[in-house]
């Protein structure tokens, strides 16, 4: 399965574009995330609101990485797809996840959790 499909793809880029214009300001957008990726061996789940629109490799949101705490910050979808766990399973994109509140809302339930609940 690909990680991300066109469409959402598509909408990742264009939230990347409009946070882009907005980046450094009190505009800046808390979106909700588009897609749920998880390795379903190694204990990580990314939740990601945003594709750099520089850099298509780079995506924005909240993850863990099945140790620590969760965090906010930039990816690398190449190193996502490069996730293997303990059976050699790779990442796959969660086909049920529906967004239900900002990625803020995210993070902190993630914080207060220490693991996101998504």
């Amino acid at each position: 399965m690909k990680l991300l499909t066109p469409d959402i793809q598509a909408r990742l880029l264009e939230n990347g574009r409009k946070q882009a214009a907005v980046r450094g300001t009190d505009d800046e957008i808390d979106f909700q995330p588009v897609v749920k990726l998880f390795a379903p061996d190694a204990g990580c789940t990314w939740l990601l609101t945003e594709i750099d629109p520089d850099d298509t490799d780079v995506a924005f949101g909240l993850y863990y990485l099945g140790r620590g705490y969760p965090k906010l910050g930039a990816v690398r979808l190449s190193e996502i797809a490069a996730v293997r766990g303990k059976l050699g399973l790779p990442a796959e994109r969660d086909l049920w996840f529906e967004a239900d509140k900002p990625l803020s809302a995210y993070a902190k339930e993630a914080a207060r959790l220490e693991r996101i609940n998504a």
